[in-house]
């Protein structure tokens, strides 16, 4: 399915029935990365795994910018007259997530988020050096988007208000550092650092992730 929000076309999947709940991809992916999760929550929940801005089936885009990308998943809310929806985001899904529940303390009921980051630098050294490289040969928007984006504040944090699931790899791209400072800094949050997983090893086709969101969330199988 396709929608049309701020300028650009949005492509999602929509599958199930019950509480809604959106999934969003990270950087360079699509929504087909949730596709063995979406089958598993649709038994309980009504799922929209979009693929963002400049990624899968949605619009290309020159430029691109974490606030943008927001402000197309509440477009998206919006128009499809979604209410109080959950959201899990997976790395820059979850940069969004967080940006999302800054902005618009109302409009998630609860918020999951693995792998996110507030600032470029709370990517480790030996990745962003490599996301550096990649940047001179590869001259692509998204990448460049991880050397510049995002600048969440302690103050962004603070605002938020839902019950929120901070998750994170023990071996993580991210500073373990920065992933407790978003957890720290959010008054109804949780913190769980999955030991021996990576940034993605447990979010893709992995029931360590579905075992947490069952968990946070409730899950009632129809």
């Amino acid at each position: 399915m396709d929608i049309k929000v701020n300028g650009v076309t949005l492509h999602y999947k929509n599958i199930g029935q019950g509480q809604p709940m959106l999934l969003l991809h990270g950087n360079g992916e699509t929504h087909h990365i949730f596709d063995k999760l979406t089958e598993k929550l649709a038994k309980a929940y009504t799922v929209y795994a979009i693929d963002s801005r400049g990624h899968g089936e949605s619009s290309k885009v020159r430029h691109l910018s974490y606030h943008d990308m927001a402000e197309d998943i509440a477009g998206v809310i919006e128009q499809l007259g979604i209410a109080k929806p959950c959201l899990y985001g997976f790395s820059d899904g979850g940069i969004i997530g967080l940006l999302l529940a800054s902005k618009y303390p109302h409009l998630l009921s609860k918020l999951i988020i693995s792998g996110a980051n507030t600032n470029p630098h709370a990517i480790k050294t030996f990745w962003r050096y490599f996301i550096r490289i990649s940047s001179f040969f590869v001259k692509n928007p998204r990448i460049r988007l991880m050397l510049s984006e995002p600048h969440i504040t302690q103050e962004d944090l603070n605002k938020i208000t839902i019950p929120v699931l901070v998750l994170a790899g023990q071996r993580d791209m991210i500073y373990l550092e920065d992933t407790r400072l978003i957890a720290e800094n959010i008054a109804n949050s949780t913190l769980t650092i999955l030991e021996k997983e990576t940034h993605s090893s447990y979010v893709y086709n992995n029931d360590k992730l579905l075992s947490a969101i069952k968990e946070f969330i409730g899950f009632i199988p129809r």
